[in-house]
């Protein structure tokens, strides 16, 4: 793609942070004629094509015409100063490389993994609703819940030693930063990482335990295993994504449920039906801002009325694809009997998120022991007074405080 910048091209930061409410410009997007537009970021070279529609992100993300591969060593169109992408990172990859590590990748998710993390999670989730009980009314339900559950059980997945943990998080959260004067904090962030977890796999790879990042390192695919770079990287990633998008839907979650009587009632009384109501949420609500990894076209490609020239860069919304009138009736509504169709939250085709049944998990553990025990949970502050995260690429509530 050409570097030159188009004047009509609208920059898009994609920092909107009010509340739980749709970004207008992304809406707009959605809802205008122009179905594939071409916009401008905050950061990196150039100008990208910002798909929008269910259908169109869905072809996108499945098509081998569009290659996350090749926006390696690539300045592109970004939200952050630094890009998140590490080089080598199952992310960053197109089938069949990805599909390889996927598939040893998936052995860690196994039904019998996730059925042991699952009396671990519910452990950690009495303890913590514990700790918030003996703190008292009122107090913040973020600091004790939403914060620190996920962070522990990824830790704990992963057989992080305790002491690291929270060095861990802060360098993930310097990553996530908008700022540009965030760019160097962000490049040793990610540096810093990166040596800590090549370090740690290694150790697990010469002693194996009973850790996924062990489980990770004697996984087998035929006669394949990781690579020493390609499981670094993998167990940096699986710390990350593991941690920041079950923490903050839980924060997001947990404040619709403080200022929705209608949801918070229905699963009340019917407590069986958190499964559905919880995918309703998960699509409804905008828990990051804007994109993430784009893709690069490897050929011409007529979409959306607009052709995509080879060498362009592309992104998908997810967020946008969630709230497409074509795909869902009255997509700005939530629906709690909505009939079944598969929302993006957690990606699409090959870069769909491995982990999300851990996370689907914690969020049904959490929620549903959350609403047990403390029945009249109640936000102890006006819903304007919540104050919103507007530093990250994350949308979540920097505080929840609670009475009962």
């Amino acid at each position: 793609m050409s570097t030159e910048a188009v004047p009509d091209v609208p920059t898009c930061p994609f920092d909107f942070a009010e509340g739980l409410d749709f970004d207008p410009a992304l809406l707009g997007m959605l809802r205008s004629e122009e179905r594939v537009a071409r916009i401008r970021m905050p950061y990196g070279e150039g100008d990208a094509w910002l798909v929008t529609r269910y259908e169109d992100v869905r072809t996108v993300t499945t098509d081998r015409r569009f290659s996350r591969n090749a926006v390696t060593g690539k300045d592109f169109p970004r939200m952050t100063p630094e890009p998140i992408v590490q080089s080598g990172a199952i992310n960053l990859m197109d089938p069949p490389d990805s599909s390889r590590l996927r598939r040893l990748v998936r052995q860690s998710f196994a039904p019998r993994h996730l059925e042991r993390m699952r009396g671990r999670t519910q452990s950690v989730v009495d303890g913590l609703l514990d700790g918030m009980a003996r703190a008292g009314s009122p107090t913040d339900l973020f600091a004790h819940l939403a914060l620190p559950l996920p962070l522990v059980t990824i830790c704990e997945v992963l057989d992080i030693p305790e002491a690291d943990r929270h060095w861990l998080r802060a360098h993930a959260m310097t990553m996530m930063n908008m700022g540009p004067a965030g760019k160097d904090a962000a490049v040793r962030a990610k540096g810093e990482l990166r040596e800590y977890f090549a370090r740690l796999t290694a150790e697990r790879r010469r002693s194996p335990g009973a850790d996924m990042i062990s489980t990770l390192a004697t996984a087998r695919e035929g006669g394949e295993m990781l690579g020493d770079d390609e499981l670094t990287v993998m167990a940096m990633v699986l710390l990350i994504t593991g941690q920041d998008t079950t923490t903050y839907q839980l924060g997001n979650i947990s404040y619709l449920l403080l200022t929705r009587d209608d949801i918070r009632e229905r699963l009340r009384h019917d407590p069986g039906s958190l499964p559905r109501v919880l995918e309703e949420l998960l699509r409804h609500i905008p828990f990051r801002k804007g994109v993430g990894i784009p893709r690069i076209a490897t050929e011409d490609v007529e979409l959306g009325g607009a052709l995509i020239r080879a060498g362009d860069t592309v992104h998908v919304s997810y967020l946008t694809a969630n709230r497409d009138g074509e795909k869902f009736e009255r997509p700005d509504e939530i629906d709690l009997d909505r009939p079944a169709v598969p929302h993006m939250t957690f990606g699409w085709g090959s870069h769909h998120c491995l982990g999300s049944p851990l996370a689907v998990m914690e969020l049904e553990i959490a929620l549903s022991t959350l609403l047990r025990r403390f029945p009249d949970l109640a936000l102890a502050v006006p819903a304007g007074d919540v104050e919103w995260n507007a530093t990250s690429i994350w949308r979540y509530p920097l505080a929840l405080p609670v009475t009962w």
